[in-house]
């Protein structure tokens, strides 16, 4: 356990940091939320719930690993192979952390686009369209590979804000409750309208051009995507 002084209750700039990154967290939550949301709609009526609070559980559990793992988390950003590329003077530095922002962003890019393709093309898999039927443990191995990515980028974001543990924890399981009190809805109107779906995946897909992006060390501000 975890403990934390008692000067830290009394301390406003713990408070001001507690709040300003548990907003922060709940925005870059989002794409995580609608691609579990997007997923657990592919399974039937009655394991979809299950499914998103598996899924937003796992969520929490990754994030607070990787918080009490902050010194590995920073060694990721070791480089251990350099490239040569076309755009740049400078080699690309290969690291734990680009590799899994990279992977992470093609997985998403390639998941989201075969999910508007299904959708346009009419070939939806979820159980009542007539179509095979999502494997509940296929469903969760896949939120289980975008949760681990979509926490690096989180746990990133939250070391670089504040230096308390104790707090980015706080955080990150305020956000992660949140969300998971509005991810039932989120996905209830997703699946009621489909032009939002579309544009939800259409979002996802951006995400993952933007961690392909940043694991070819080229930043671009979330602020605008966002």
């Amino acid at each position: 356990m975890i403990a934390v002084p008692m000067d830290w209750i009394t301390n406003p700039e713990i408070w001001i940091s507690l709040l300003t990154l548990t907003a922060l967290e709940i925005v870059l939550g989002i794409d995580n939320v609608v691609f579990i949301s997007i997923l657990a709609g592919k399974l039937p009526e009655n394991q979809r719930e299950k499914a998103r609070q598996i899924g937003l559980g796992l969520a929490l559990l990754t994030r607070v690993i990787l918080l009490l793992c902050v010194s590995w988390i920073v060694q990721l950003d070791n480089p251990f192979a350099h490239i040569p590329v076309f755009w740049s003077e400078h080699a690309l530095e290969i690291s734990g952390k680009s590799l899994i922002l990279f992977l992470g962003g093609l997985f998403l890019i390639a998941k989201a686009t075969g999910e508007i393709h299904d959708k346009v093309e009419g070939v939806e898999h979820s159980a009542g369209h007539g179509g095979a039927k999502a494997s509940f443990n296929g469903v969760i191995l896949q939120i289980l590979a975008l949760d681990t990515v979509f926490s690096l980028d989180s746990v990133i974001t939250a070391v670089g804000m504040v230096d308390q543990i104790p707090v980015m924890i706080a955080a990150v399981t305020i956000a992660l409750i949140f969300m998971l009190v509005f991810a039932k809805w989120i996905s209830s109107f997703i699946e009621r309208h489909p032009t939002f779906k579309i544009l939800a995946l259409s979002f996802l897909v951006l995400v993952g051009f933007v961690l392909v992006m940043e694991g070819l060390e080229q930043k671009i501000p979330k602020g605008y995507i966002y």
